[in-house]
């Protein structure tokens, strides 16, 4: 029997859904809920729809612009750009000018691309022409080395042309430089060539004939790299010049670097090892090194005293191991000058022979009833013959270096705060030592006046050219005779008789600089001029800093250096 409840509330309002009447909620606990069984699908809100469309709208506009962006605003920039992928401009190089010594011997020149690993090439198939230097020792620093043009990380090259950094290639770049060409490369989306057409050929750089004999070069620096190794020295150079025309035949500087090592820039360890290296591979000593240059002043104070009527050169002055001078404000004392040796009796010419010190400390500052030149004396005649200025040449600038110092009272009041000047530094001064700095192309441009008479020629490299006329010293000829004769005594009997050779008759003048407070470390030097008696050639070497225990020092670096010269160039001695 069917009971009716007509009092309890329906718990439905509204029309009931045919989902409700179909569902036994007695069979709930058998839908699987983890795959939506039992549940009721709803409607998507219009919201969500709304939403979904206005993101897709603002998608569509921000492609709309950056369309309008590239086809119509920059379409024009962007088509041109399409363009240059496709076409690329390469540079040609043009060859470098190959550099010969005097004699057409090529010293540096341009190898052909592909026998080396380190020749770049570029999606065109262009290479880089290499640089090439002699293999003989000697010529790195008057030769130099260069920059390769140079890429970026996407292969164009910003920058295009060789650069000299150092030496000839520096000075002469702009003769040597070659002019670079152009072509067209047309490459597709792979970078792969398509064609290539020459725009503009490239031209060839001009080549340089120096003066420097390769030979001569060869056996100088020879020379003082053995004596140097053997002997403790740290370092050293050399040049020899022709009197009358200022061509060097030979200019050499010790130790050196590899031009190729530095030019191709790969052997790393090797270039640290140069820059790590105390003995500076880098130096130019031979332009850039300033070195005390010791008793080779002593020809230019005798020429100085007697072009001034100060001394007779036959006078005869008794030379002891030391000169005494008083104390002026103290009687009882003396302040003593030393020689490296009693000389006893000399004059002009056994003293330069000798290089004694004893005779031109008297010469340089007087003693006694001798008259002296004094210090503004002597350092207006070390003027007149080139030292203490930098050489600025008009014929090449490869020999611009360094000017270096004579003393004088001004130099040294401002840098030692105003401090006066005093006799014992006169003394010094006048046989090199004291704050002298001198550089070996100085020295040579100087000997070289010796052997001319006393015209000072500006050192050239270049073959044929005349060097210019720095300057005339106003000396008798009568009085450059007697200096000559004192050096070519020194060369056969005095303090440079190992330089007394057969093949040659060479005037010479020897020096000892000692360095430091210490005075235990030497710059040793040799200076002058062959054949006597019709000169032609001047040279000065120098060896620097070695033990002044040392007896064996750059004459000897100079002998061998002539002894290898008459077996491979003796026309130099004809």
């Amino acid at each position: 029997m069917v009971r009716f409840n007509f009092t309890k509330k329906s718990r439905h309002k509204g029309e009931i859904a045919p989902d409700e009447i179909f569902l036994d909620s007695t069979n709930l606990p058998e839908f699987d809920t983890t795959q939506f069984e039992g549940r009721l699908d709803k409607p998507i809100s219009r919201w969500s729809l709304y939403s979904v469309g206005i993101f897709f709208m603002l998608v569509l506009g921000a492609f709309a612009f950056r369309l309008s962006s590239l086809q119509i605003m920059h379409g024009s920039s962007y088509a041109s750009m399409s363009v240059d992928n496709t076409l690329r401009s390469t540079p040609i190089f043009g060859a470098r000018g190959v550099i010969y010594d005097r004699n057409g011997v090529a010293i540096t020149w341009n190898a052909p691309a592909d026998i080396t690993s380190t020749t770049t090439t570029d999606e065109s198939g262009e290479t880089l022409p290499i640089r090439k230097y002699t293999a003989l020792p000697g010529f790195a620093h008057t030769l130099g080395y260069v920059q390769y043009p140079s890429k970026d990380s996407a292969g164009f090259y910003y920058q295009e042309d060789f650069e000299g950094l150092a030496g000839v290639e520096k000075y002469f770049n702009e003769q040597l430089q070659g002019t670079n060409g152009l072509k067209l490369v047309q490459v597709d989306a792979h970078g792969n060539v398509q064609s290539q057409n020459i725009i503009k050929p490239p031209k060839e750089g001009q080549s340089l004939n120096l003066s420097i004999d390769a030979r001569v070069e060869t056996a100088l620096y020879n020379g003082i790299a053995a004596v140097a190794d053997n002997n403790s020295f740290k370092g050293g150079a050399g040049i020899i010049m022709d009197v009358h025309t200022g061509e060097v035949i030979a200019d050499t500087s010790y130790p050196e670097y590899s031009p190729e090592v530095m030019s191709e820039k790969t052997d790393v360890a090797k270039i640290r090892a140069y820059l790590n290296n105390p003995d500076k591979p880098f130096l130019d000593r031979v332009i850039n090194g300033l070195y005390t240059p010791g008793s080779i002043v002593k020809p230019y104070m005798a020429l100085a005293a007697l072009n001034e009527k100060l001394i007779d050169p036959n006078k005869v002055i008794n030379g002891q191991a030391y000169l005494s001078i008083v104390n002026p404000y103290d009687s009882t004392k003396f302040t003593l000058f030393h020689d490296w040796q009693a000389q006893g009796p000399e004059d002009m010419k056994r003293a330069i022979a000798m290089s004694s010190d004893y005779y031109f400390y008297i010469v340089g500052g007087g003693y006694k009833d001798q008259q002296g030149l004094g210090i503004n004396r002597i350092d207006s005649y070390m003027k007149q013959f080139g030292f203490g200025q930098a050489i600025s040449s008009t014929t090449d600038s490869y020999f611009t270096g360094v000017a270096g110092n004579v003393p004088s009272p001004a130099w040294k009041a401002a840098n030692f705060k105003g401090e006066g000047w005093y006799l014992g530094d006169t003394y010094h001064s006048a046989i090199g030592q004291y704050s002298w700095l001198v550089s070996p192309v100085q020295v040579v441009r100087a000997v070289a006046a010796i052997a001319n008479n006393g015209t000072l020629i500006d050192p050239t490299i270049l073959k044929g050219a005349q060097g210019k006329v720095f300057g005339t010293v106003s000396i008798s000829k009568a009085d450059f005779d007697v200096v000559r004769l004192g050096m070519q005594m020194g060369a056969h009997t005095g303090v440079a008789r190992v330089l007394n050779l057969p093949f040659v008759n060479i005037a010479a003048k020897s020096g000892t600089a000692e360095l430091g407070a210490s005075r235990t470390q030497v710059n040793s030097w040799i200076t002058g001029f062959w054949p006597y008696e019709n000169p032609k050639y001047a040279f000065a070497v120098m060896l620097e800093n070695g033990s002044v225990h040392e007896t064996i020092g750059a004459a000897a670096a100079m002998v061998h250096a002539l002894k290898e010269m008459s077996t491979t160039s003796p026309e130099y001695f004809k």
